[in-house]
């Protein structure tokens, strides 16, 4: 198969959808099949990216690490002509993501967009946030949505969110896989040796974007709780983004800072040492829409204490591979700390080989299967009318899909609108 994939977000911004669009890509091509990404440029991006296409962009959008594309791709149409892309992957409801729908109307192909994020969370990004910037958010990804072939949600508790919102098109559960082995294999003696972790210290760690949106402040109040009650506990946070600065000032002035190792961002192999030097991965976001990182901690073993919420329940079953507690109350949270802290062995291996199972239903191969399988279907069923190229009749389509585009924006920004089934 051949594949067109358009996103936002790719290397080097860590994030879960450069993650899983890195991750898929790299998996399709060592089956066979072709896959062109087309993404920003971004600051510090490798010089040779075969099967990549570098869309100009601003750089670090309102003080962000996000890139914004801009107009007059270079050399997309040439690149498009060489791959004859059979189906269109978006994994943005706009930018990009509308030029995906424009090139899939135009050559009349299938089209699958990956929801990846709760967008209405992450409308503070922007600098002119608001209640009605978020509503405008989540409609004009729920309008996208009916606009595409069928949606990919990475999680259960998504997609049923996807359909209470008036999504009408397939909805397919997909998640993100990883690599289950590499996590499996991470040295986390070596982890805490480099880091000068004591060996003996019981370990809490966050790995992810150090973002508002993954609601840092309350994980702050609970990790210097818990290193307060036990001095000899230590905490790895792996990561960087606007609130790693403030997020350390806090547990400097909590007094805990000398048991605080802040490592970055972290390359893949180190990066699951890390998940096996921990003994607990904490995690606070309620705005994930899969919880990349769960899984991964689950791969190397590690249990995790996180909030309920979209994208965690799915894989964080309360006294099975961690706990999963019901609100954002900080005694609570430290209180499941300490839970897990003074387990017993056999107890603690038991919790162990849950995240272990757990982390399975994760696995890349598995995924992939059925990502492939869903592209297959999708090609094998278009009934797009295609200009077979006419190009009066290309640009006639590209004009209906023009107008889609700009009705789907239009109804977003209703007043008091809610998201109705869209034709």
């Amino acid at each position: 198969m051949r594949i067109l994939m358009m996103t936002n977000t790719y290397h080097p911004h860590v994030g879960g959808v450069a993650r899983s669009v890195h991750s898929f890509s790299n998996a399709l091509r060592r089956r066979g099949h072709q896959v062109l990404v087309v993404a920003p440029t971004f600051i510090g991006q490798p010089g040779f990216e075969p099967g990549v296409l570098r869309w100009p962009a601003l750089h670090r959008f309102h003080h962000t690490d996000f890139s914004v594309p801009l107009p007059a791709p270079v050399g997309l149409y040439n690149r498009l002509r060489e791959l004859a892309p059979q189906l269109v992957h978006s994994h943005h409801p706009f930018l990009l993501g509308d030029t995906a729908l424009r090139i899939a109307a135009e050559r009349g192909l299938p089209m699958v967009f990956t929801h990846h994020t709760m967008y209405e969370r992450y409308t503070h990004n922007l600098p002119f946030d608001s209640p009605r910037v978020r509503r405008f958010a989540a409609d004009l990804a729920t309008g996208y949505c009916n606009l595409c072939t069928a949606v990919i949600a990475p999680s259960a508790t998504l997609a049923a969110c996807l359909q209470r919102r008036g999504v009408k098109v397939p909805i397919e559960i997909i998640p993100t896989g990883i690599d289950l082995q590499r996590f499996t294999d991470g040295d986390g003696a070596r982890c805490r040796q480099q880091h000068a972790i004591p060996a003996n210290a019981l370990l809490l760690g966050y790995v992810g974007r150090l973002a508002p949106e993954k609601n840092l402040g309350f994980l702050a109040t609970a990790v210097a709780d818990f290193l307060r009650q036990r001095p000899q506990a230590h905490f790895l946070l792996a990561g960087e983004g606007s609130e790693g600065v403030s997020l350390l000032q806090y547990l400097t002035t909590a007094g805990v800072a000398g048991r605080v190792h802040a490592l970055g961002v972290l390359p893949l192999a180190e990066l699951a040492d890390a998940y096996r030097a921990m003994d607990i991965f904490v995690f606070a976001s309620q705005s994930e829409t899969q919880g990349l990182v769960l899984a991964e901690a689950m791969a190397a073993g590690t249990p995790v204490v996180a909030i309920d919420a979209p994208g965690v329940r799915d894989i964080l079953c309360d006294g099975i591979n961690g706990r999963l507690l019901p609100s954002e109350q900080r005694k609570s949270f430290v209180a499941a700390l300490n839970w897990l802290a003074e387990l017993l062995p056999a107890e603690r291996m038991r919790l162990i080989e849950g995240a272990l199972n757990s982390a399975q239903d994760f696995s890349m191969d598995k995924a992939v299967t059925r990502l492939q399988s869903l592209y297959a279907r999708l090609i094998a069923a278009s009934n797009c009318p295609r200009p077979n190229g006419n190009q009066w009749t290309a640009w006639r389509f590209r004009f209906e899909e023009e107008w889609k585009i700009v009705h789907n924006i239009i109804h977003a920004l209703k007043p008091g609108n809610r998201q109705r089934p869209r034709q």
